[in-house]
């Protein structure tokens, strides 16, 4: 079973994460900040990761930090739960709709981490969520998690923009860590 579990506490958060990559989509998720333990339950959901994420921050302050604290713990829980990377796809290429929004994820779980983001929010919350911090989430997890990764995310309303992203993450990432086989898939010998 590939599982793992990480905390982090800092002056701004406490974070506990539980992740099961080859799980059913149970999930347990409470941010304090709604709209995100929604994103966070569409991205397990959809790629079948049993996920518990229980993190406090100071949301006084604002979102910023909780969101990239869990993207950095997320990330890190994946890289961790993955281990040595044998018999995973390694790549996936995904393109969801949400009504009049498309989110497209192509993955490499390539150990090295680099974000391409074409995706445009507007300044507005979504209920108490910055969509700004789209793209930090992303950024910590990806530099965490050893993903390269490239979203490209069109559309007019932002929840279905960011909820499409969530949903085409979950399913690219469930792709990219099915075992297909038995050897680390790199000329390399290891990711």
């Amino acid at each position: 079973m590939r599982s793992s579990k990480i905390t982090r506490k800092t002056n701004e958060t406490d974070i506990e994460i539980k992740i099961t990559l080859d799980g059913m989509g149970n999930t347990d998720i409470d941010t304090g900040i709604p709209f995100f333990d929604h994103m966070l339950n569409s991205f397990a959901k959809h790629g079948s990761f049993d996920l518990t994420v229980k993190a406090v921050g100071d949301l006084t302050v604002d979102d910023h930090h909780t969101v990239e604290d869990a993207g950095i713990c997320i990330g890190s829980a994946i890289a961790k739960a993955l281990g040595e990377k044998k018999g995973i796809q390694r790549f996936a290429n995904v393109s969801i709709p949400m009504d009049e929004a498309l989110a497209t994820v192509a993955i490499d779980i390539s150990g090295r981490s680099f974000l391409v983001f074409n995706a445009a929010f507007a300044p507005q919350k979504v209920g108490t969520f910055n969509p700004q911090n789209t793209r930090h989430f992303f950024e910590s997890l990806v530099n965490n998690a050893g993903i390269n990764m490239h979203v490209v995310v069109a559309g007019e309303n932002d929840h279905h923009k960011i909820e499409a992203l969530f949903k085409a993450f979950g399913i690219g990432l469930k792709r990219a860590v099915m075992i297909s086989g038995s050897e680390v898939p790199s000329t390399k010998g290891l990711l």
